[in-house]
């Protein structure tokens, strides 16, 4: 299952959205829908800054070489999920959006809203798209066999992680910090030896992620860094992650288990309550946003922080710096064998350019990602004008000279285009090109397994309010665990997880069938 894009403004996105975007304000192009010269296209987040002269830039091209521009229209990520969603219900004629399954996805492909690529794709007609687009990334994000969007990507896979202050870790004795045991140590040498730094830092769109929700690895769930590759699914991004039979892939027989059931789940609960308790993290976990955490982080208050593999948390480096003169960064991945580890990954986007069935023009629509496939076309929307936004810095890495940010995620990643920041760190580059290649992985067993919960709809609402309501608190370690754990499975029980639960087993296990 793929980390919460919406969870994850803590990166990957995440980081990288909630560093590069904000999370409030809204603005848009100059109309309100595509015409045959003009597409809209919907992108979350605020109109970067100096937007207007890049889509003026992008706009003279489009139309010189494709005789179209486009419109785009920004909404802010606050209300992006639900305004999206009233755009496509009520038929307007936009183009392409921004969609994935812990935005409307799933929804929207059940309701034929969206137009599938397949034969879009096929016979060659959009090369140089096809070129950025590994065979096994396709494969994987096909759903009951359609591909219903292109996906964006930057890597093969992407596996979250710690951003850590690494001239504290050799402060205190630690140098590299390559293992679980050693990270916990030096988050108490932290607490013991900095009185105004939090060791680790936790925000409202992480909580699940401390324990492993669908993930191969929990933030906090020591097991699963020494046993990176859990199966889970959820009927929804919110709702609750079965994790399934180790051996279902032979047996045939799925036999999904609430989280709690699976190994190191509970540990990891009483690892993170430690925590709390210790003032390893922070006690204001469900009240603090992301960006308010990277400020923080930013200006010294923290000794480490979430990140994911997209080659995107040293963008700290510089104004960590500022504030803390001597201060440095380090990514801290601590599998069990590091980078031979091979954890699950189901290579499942995150994210995805959809066509709207109701856009003017699904060939212009494929035209545009065919376009921003092309190096300079990418590079000019992603960074901005060369020489006045951005310059290259070698032949990988690019110096981002204006605070011009613009979410690629949402319309050009190309894992093959992308740039990789200056000041990225050695440790960091090392992860991110360990992450850009398929083979360091091992295909999760329902890598294309999509959950229908047509079903148990109502159902899984319940369970995702009782989740919200017990859960959370929980994963963050506010309350107590035995109590804690006791009162969720009382609230699931109310609302309906036996069905749900069978459900889940009857549709996995005919998946497996077919494979």
């Amino acid at each position: 299952m793929s980390i919460s894009r919406r969870r994850l403004l803590a990166a990957g996105g995440g980081l990288s959205i909630a560093a590069l975007l904000g999370a409030a304000g809204c603005g848009g192009g100059e109309d309100d829908s595509g015409s045959g010269d003009s597409l809209t296209v919907l992108l979350p987040g605020d109109v970067p800054p100096g937007w207007d002269a890049v889509l003026a830039a992008v706009n003279a091209k489009l139309k010189a070489e494709l005789g179209f521009t486009i419109n785009p229209q920004f909404t802010a990520w606050a209300n992006y999920k639900n305004q999206t969603l009233l755009k496509f219900t009520a038929g307007e004629s936009f183009d392409t959006a921004l969609q994935a399954r812990w935005l409307s996805m799933t929804q929207l492909v059940a309701s034929k809203s969206l137009v599938a690529v397949d034969d879009l794709l096929a016979g060659g007609k959009y090369p140089n798209l096809s070129k950025t687009l590994d065979p096994k990334l396709i494969e994987q994000n096909k759903w009951s066999g359609k591909l219903y969007g292109i996906p964006q990507v930057n890597a093969a896979a992407r596996i979250q992680h710690f951003n850590i202050r690494q001239d504290l870790a050799e402060k205190h004795g630690f140098g590299e910090i390559a293992d679980y045991a050693t990270l916990e140590r030096f988050w108490y040498a932290v607490k013991q030896k900095e009185k105004n730094v939090i060791p680790m830092a936790v925000n409202s769109n992480m909580p699940d992620l401390l324990i492993s929700n669908g993930q191969p690895v929990g933030l906090f769930n020591a097991y699963s860094w020494d046993n990176p590759q859990p199966s889970a699914q959820a009927f929804s991004g919110d709702s609750l992650p079965f994790v399934m039979a180790l051996d279902a892939k032979q047996t045939g027989s799925s036999r999904p288990v609430p989280f709690w059931e699976a190994p190191g789940m509970v540990d990891a609960l009483r690892a993170v309550r430690r925590y709390y308790l210790d003032g390893i993290i922070n006690k204001d976990a469900l009240n603090v946003d992301t960006s308010t955490v990277n400020s923080q982080f930013e200006a010294g208050r923290y000794a480490s922080r979430w990140a994911i593999t997209d080659g995107l948390s040293s963008k700290s480096v510089a104004t960590l710096a500022a504030a803390v003169p001597g201060a440095r960064l380090a990514n801290v991945v601590p599998f069990r064998g590091g980078r031979s580890a091979k954890p699950y990954q189901t290579f499942q986007a995150d994210n995805f350019v959809v066509l709207n069935a109701k856009g003017s023009s699904h060939e212009k629509a494929m035209q545009l990602e065919d376009w921003l496939s092309v190096k300079a076309n990418h590079d000019l929307i992603s960074y901005g004008v060369e020489g006045t936004d951005w310059r290259p810095v070698g032949s990988d890495k690019f110096e981002q000279v204006t605070k011009y940010t613009f979410p690629g995620f949402a319309l050009c990643w190309r894992a093959d285009l992308e740039l990789k920041i200056k000041d990225i760190t050695e440790s960091e580059d090392a992860w991110f090109t360990w992450a850009k290649d398929y083979d360091n992985f091992t295909v999760d067993p329902f890598a294309s397994f999509i959950p229908d919960p047509e079903p148990v709809k109502r159902e899984d609402a319940q369970v995702v309010a009782a989740m919200t309501q017990y859960a959370n608190p929980l994963f963050v370690g506010a309350v107590d665990v035995d109590k804690g754990l006791d009162a969720l499975k009382k609230a699931l029980d109310k609302a309906g997880i036996a069905k749900l639960q069978a459900e889940m087993e009857k549709q996995a296990n005919e998946y497996l069938k077919g494979q």
